[in-house]
Order: C-alpha cells, then structure tokens, then sequence
C-alpha cells in the first residue's frame, strides 16, 4: 500500500515531507507486525530488545546504562523493563565483581531460550513481509543514514 492510500492524503508539503511520515508509518507498521509476534511469547518489542542486547554482549554482564544506551527507542524505561524479564526469569540481576556498587544483567537460560524462539518467529515474519533485493536494502540503509545525517 503506498503511503497516500495508508494515511489518506496526497497533500505532502514537499517529497522529503512525504519521505519523513513514510519512514513514521513504515516503522509503526514493522513494530505492530513485531508486536503482534512477540504477545505469543509474553514479550513487548522493547523487552525483546533488551534480551537481544544482553545476547550481543554475552558472556558478558551489562548495567542498565549501557543497556539504555543501545535500546532503539531512546526513551524506554529500562529499569522497570528489566524489572519485568527478571520477574519472568528471563534475566538475572547481580551484583558486578569489580564495582559492587553497581547491579549488572545477563540472560538467563530460560532468557536464552526464548529470544532464540521470537527470533526465529520475527525472521520468518521479517521473510514474509519484506521484499527487498540485497541491493535495494544496502540504499535503504544509506538513505535511511542520510536521513538521519543531524542525529545527536
């Protein structure tokens, strides 16, 4: 569906206008094909998130900073979404060997688990829905870069 359809409108101020609310609808549809996903398992997009970032730093333990600061929606609460995976055993809590004055996460087994079943869930969903040739998303990706060029 092109983006006039979705949003009912061919009134755009100019095309990177149009561009700009594209990549706002497009993402809000990715999340809500990955929201939808993830409910199966009990797991919101940014608890999903969560557990795919300690994976990328296992074996190693991370503090909720450093984890906030990987998240993809800057603004999550991660405190209370790591609240969340440890009541569900998906994270443990710890105290850090080094510095005891600071709490670090990892994945637990059950955490581990899990992850790999929702991203073998989200892949397939990924496959299904988006058709896009290895070289179309290599100039999505360098467009997307573009757009965001003032990010800071």
């Amino acid at each position: 569906m092109n983006i006039e359809a979705a949003i009912q409108t061919t009134r755009f101020r100019d095309e990177s206008h149009k561009a700009g609310l594209n990549i706002l609808y497009t993402a809000w549809w990715l999340k809500t094909l990955m929201s939808r996903e993830l409910r199966e398992f009990g797991l919101t997009h940014e608890q999903y998130n969560v557990l795919r970032i300690l994976k990328g730093k296992a074996p190693e333990e991370m503090c909720v900073k450093d984890i906030a600061g990987r998240m993809i929606e800057k603004s999550s609460n991660v405190p209370r979404i790591i609240d969340r995976l440890v009541l569900k055993k998906l994270v443990r809590r710890s105290t850090d060997q080094a510095d005891k004055r600071h709490t670090v996460m990892a994945l637990t087994p059950a955490g581990l688990n899990l992850l790999d079943q929702c991203t073998r869930r989200i892949n397939q969903v990924f496959d299904q829905q988006v058709e896009l040739q290895p070289g179309q998303a290599r100039q999505l990706n360098e467009l997307l870069e573009q757009f965001r060029k003032n990010e800071g």
